[in-house]
């Protein structure tokens, strides 16, 4: 069994941990102290018990400890006395401020990383969710091995390059290498069998729907009351690792596929983001994004900024989403009304009550209605992306006519509205737009 699997599950009373955060650049204060109270909430659902919490300003992390000497020693006398077993950081340790500052305490020493590593171990059922996760923790763990270095390597085969033979640090940065590489073909393997599954979804015309948003801001509450589905709803961070779904009936008679996924946090690992690539593709292809929000939350500002950045990292920025605020039942009447001023193209529930849930249903269904257009559009078929955009034309859509003159392919077909700005080529927006006939269907 490796590592990634022994510490999943948690037995005995929980750890003593101490939380610790930096201030530097800009990163105010308040920032940090309210980036712990978060990492206070990890690491509760990973099973420890937070006994103190502490804050150091710095222009720079030093690159040696992360924290200032003197800062270090104190917390070092600190955990002494309180008995702490863990401290926690709230940041991506470099691997030598991590040997460092683990040397310089009386206790391990763990990043943020790492305890969002734990807890996704920690909540991965699935083979496949195991498989991103282990192969997250290993991309993670391959740069932070420590050991004899490389006087003890076996540097070569000629007359003052042999060396003793390979030392264990290299036997486990192999099989380390070995193992990432069989990983990352299985996941392969399920990219290829989910774009096989969403191809036959497209080809049936139906609509996908795919729920986002920060951790614990109800997704899976919400994916329960519009499915009518039982899935774990908690209010432990991460409780949806796996993704789920389910068809959607809508008042219209049309049937939507709806997708509960995987919550996003800040400064989510880019490792965990690399590894889950086979599910957040499932976001990438859906049609809509319904962008679930923490109405009630403090943060709510920094949140939504937070998802918005992961969206963009998967390639998700230019899809349609609506913004749906869930909890506003715990939200006051004038703060309701101001997020309704302010937020835009938005729709306030409460995933708990059912409040507002009949019209996120009505906004849902205007939005995905399969009305279609009757459009021309223009492909240059020596670019990458307009050869995608041509491929996924035939999938979606109805195509009418086509005429190929060298490079240039022109493509007459009735397209569903709400795919025709993905799959206009963008260099052809403005002839396109002239030569749509909006025919409906």
């Amino acid at each position: 069994m490796t590592w990634t699997q022994a510490d999943a599950q948690h037995a005995g009373p929980p750890e003593r941990a101490a939380v610790v955060g930096l201030a530097f650049g800009a990163r105010s204060r308040r920032v940090v102290e309210s980036s712990l109270e978060e990492l206070t909430g990890l690491a509760v659902t990973a099973g420890a018990s937070v006994a103190f919490r502490a804050v150091q300003e710095l222009r720079n992390p030093s690159p040696a400890l992360f924290l200032g000497r003197g800062k270090a020693a104190e917390l070092a006398a600190d955990c002494e006395a309180s008995a702490i077993d863990l401290v926690i950081v709230d940041e991506e340790l470099t691997p030598v401020q991590l040997r460092n500052l683990d040397a310089a305490l009386p206790c391990r020493v763990v990043d943020r990383t790492q305890l969002i590593l734990d807890i996704f171990a920690s909540r991965a059922r699935t083979r496949e969710g195991r498989l991103q996760v282990e192969l997250a923790q290993l991309k993670y763990l391959l740069p932070r091995l420590t050991g004899a270095g490389v006087a003890l390597s076996r540097l070569g085969a000629g007359i003052g390059t042999r060396g003793p033979g390979e030392t264990k640090l290299e036997s486990d940065r192999r099989r380390i290498r070995h193992r990432i590489t069989r990983l990352t073909r299985e996941l392969d393997a399920v990219r290829r069998r989910r774009a096989r599954s969403r191809g036959r979804r497209q080809k049936d015309a139906v609509p996908t729907v795919a729920l986002v948003g920060y951790t614990n801001a109800g997704k899976t509450s919400l994916f329960n009351r519009l499915t009518r589905s039982d899935a774990l709803a908690s209010s432990k961070l991460f409780a949806t690792l796996d993704p789920l779904v389910r068809p959607l009936r809508l008042p219209d008679r049309q049937t939507v596929l709806l997708s509960d996924t995987v919550g996003f946090i800040d400064r989510l690992p880019h490792t965990l983001v690399a590894a889950f690539r086979a599910t957040l593709e499932e976001v990438a292809e859906a049609d809509l994004l319904l962008h679930v929000i923490d109405a009630s939350h403090a943060d709510r500002e920094a949140r939504t900024a937070a998802v918005h950045r992961v969206l963009e990292e998967v390639g998700c920025e230019g899809l349609p989403q609506l913004q749906v605020f869930n909890k506003c039942d715990r939200v006051a009447e004038a703060d309701l009304a101001r997020l309704d001023r302010t937020a835009g193209d938005s729709v306030c529930i409460s995933a708990r009550t059912g409040l507002g849930t009949d019209e996120l249903v009505r906004r849902l269904m205007r939005l995905v209605e399969m009305d279609t257009s009757r459009v021309t559009l223009e492909f240059d078929h020596t670019t990458h992306d307009d050869r995608e955009r041509l491929a996924a034309l035939h999938r979606h859509s109805r195509v009418l006519r086509q005429v190929t003159e060298g490079d240039r392919v022109s493509v007459e077909a009735d397209v569903p509205r709400r795919l025709i700005a993905r799959l206009r080529p963008r260099n052809t927006a403005a002839s396109v737009a002239e030569r749509e006939k909006a025919v409906r269907l």
